[in-house]
């Protein structure tokens, strides 16, 4: 535009603060092909990279399907030191592509016969809930925590005096993600029969309450039946076999693990059942978690999987390495 105004090259570069040859070269590159390809580098002008595209191309190849003699996987080192690059680009390589090798995810495919009719009841029930008069709960409880004291912070735990277990049973609301929390002894059947009860009393008569589960034994067991059938509003809607995730409860206990018991140390009972307790009211004002998949899509990813197995791997897990 100032060359357009008449200004000399010399001028336009000391207002500019470039060179009088950078003013030349774009004012011969305008007269040759205007503003066509204006902001595209030139092939061979800029930056030359450090690292061959065939190396980057084979440093992710290895990531991928290849695993180093007497290591699994490949370490940034020991992958630095046999495509010849610094440990530091690997990193980068890998983190560019979002490739995780270290990271390792299992997938157990359900045998449950009945595992598309439980799919789709509860993925139903998250989607198209009830009308007004109905709440939906998802119910989970923490594997038994014991209490442990740390010897120092970050270091393998050892119990302390006073030391014992506690469960917490817990069940979420699917439309405002609060939570009915009881802490329990232990995790047996009649533990969950007095849950059944605390959640009776918390939720408002008239309304009918559909609570989604696991198939745990003591889910099943006769006195909970029994109960059941003596409160009709109570409906049970199952999970399948090996299908955790179908469960958002089962989130919500990850994160009560995750935030406020993995990395603590308690030297009693009293100060685990605290920090169990405490969780709950907490974390009662989170957005809720919000559930998009159908069943249709779930179905077909998981024959994706299935179908992607190796046939002669006789294991009911399949690792993949990101």
């Amino acid at each position: 535009m100032l060359a357009a105004d008449g200004v000399a090259n010399a001028r336009i570069a000391a207002e500019l603060a470039v060179s009088a040859d950078t003013v030349r070269s774009w004012r011969r590159r305008f007269t040759e092909e205007g503003l066509t390809r204006f902001g595209r580098v030139r092939p061979g002008r800029g930056a030359k990279p450090s690292i061959p595209a065939e190396t980057v191309q084979a440093i992710v190849a290895a990531t991928l399907h290849s695993t180093p003699p007497g290591h699994t996987p490949w370490s940034v080192r020991t992958m630095a030191a046999e495509f010849g690059v610094s440990p530091a680009t690997v990193q980068r390589i890998r983190r560019a592509r979002g490739l995780k090798p270290q990271v390792i995810q299992k997938f157990t495919p359900s045998h449950d016969p009945a595992f598309t009719e439980k799919l789709t009841d509860v993925v139903g029930l998250y989607l198209d809930p009830p009308d007004e008069k109905a709440v939906v709960l998802c119910m989970d409880q923490t594997a038994t925590v014991q209490a442990l004291r740390r010897t120092q912070p970050s270091l393998p735990v050892t119990t302390g005096p006073g030391g014992g277990t506690t469960t917490l049973f817990a069940a979420l609301t699917v439309l405002t993600r609060l939570v009915i929390g009881q802490r329990l002894p232990r995790h047996r059947p009649e533990g969950f029969l007095r849950f059944l009860r605390t959640i009776d009393r918390q939720v408002p008569q008239g309304l009918a309450v559909h609570l989604i589960l696991d198939q745990d034994a003591t889910h099943r067991h006769p006195e909970a039946d029994d109960w059941l059938n003596r409160h009709p509003r109570c409906y049970l809607h199952i999970a399948p076999t090996s299908s955790s995730w179908l469960n958002l409860a089962e989130r919500w206990c990850g994160e009560l693990t995750d935030k406020a018991l993995r990395r603590g140390s308690f030297n009693s009972v009293p100060d685990l059942i605290g920090a169990i307790e405490d969780y709950p009211a907490v974390s009662n004002n989170p957005p809720p978690f919000a559930w998009t998949a159908t069943t249709a899509s779930i179905l077909a990813k998981v024959r994706s999987a299935v179908d992607e197995w190796p046939s002669n791997k006789p294991s009911t897990e399949k690792e993949t390495h990101h």
